[in-house]
């Protein structure tokens, strides 16, 4: 069988684009699911949350915090315009009904007001971060006095087993992540480190695991 060209394949999951893109995110869906779960789990949503994730895909979650509560609203940012598309498509009852938002563009320019979000949410993105400061810190600025930011990752040793993030994925273990964030003005509220259900890479079983991070703005 031959092998998929993995340096495409990262290129597609920094910024899916064109058909292949299309894929991509239906495939993340698959391998994220328990991630995902974990990480709007750790949201503890509640009543009139307004909730920010960056990086949402193809918006397949969305549904899953918009359930939580009739009052929560929900805004997705991401990177890539063919997965805004996508989403504004899946969530079309969402967005009908005033309670999702979806915009093209980056993380380190956001164009909200400061303290707008009480909850804000991003997985498997932190690896496309070129200068992740920059981001956290428009994170902070965005994000209420009381508001919790919830970030999921694989950790670094996890992510080795994968053949397509040797192409331009900046990895972190849990220390390193748990470091950068507290530069950066925030306070860990709970670790998470959780092995996900065996998922098949290229006919290999690959045992994953999911590390969420729960945070808090420093005072």
């Amino acid at each position: 069988m031959e092998l998929p060209d993995f340096k495409i394949v990262a290129e597609q999951l920094r910024k899916p684009s064109g058909e292949f893109g299309l894929v991509i995110g239906e495939n993340m869906n698959v391998s994220n699911a328990y991630m995902n779960k974990l990480a709007i789990d750790s949201l503890s949503i509640s009543e009139n949350d307004c909730v920010l994730e960056l990086g949402m895909g193809n918006g397949k979650f969305v549904s899953d915090i918009l359930n939580k509560h009739e009052s929560v609203k929900y805004i997705g940012r991401d990177f890539s315009d063919v997965m805004v598309a996508e989403a504004k498509k899946i969530n079309a009852g969402w967005v009908k009904g005033g309670r999702a938002k979806f915009y093209e563009g980056v993380a380190d320019t956001l164009s909200w007001d400061t303290k707008t979000f009480s909850k804000i949410l991003t997985v498997n993105t932190i690896y496309f971060w070129q200068k992740p400061e920059i981001e956290l810190r428009e994170i902070k600025r965005v994000l209420t006095d009381d508001g919790l930011f919830v970030i999921g990752i694989r950790p670094k040793d996890t992510m080795l087993k994968l053949p397509f993030t040797q192409y331009g994925f900046k990895l972190y273990s849990e220390e390193e992540l748990k470091n950068l964030l507290t530069k950066n003005g925030f306070s860990i509220v709970s670790t998470h480190l959780e092995q996900e259900p065996p998922f098949e890479v290229n006919g290999q079983e690959v045992k994953l695991i999911s590390l969420i991070s729960v945070c808090s703005k420093q005072h």
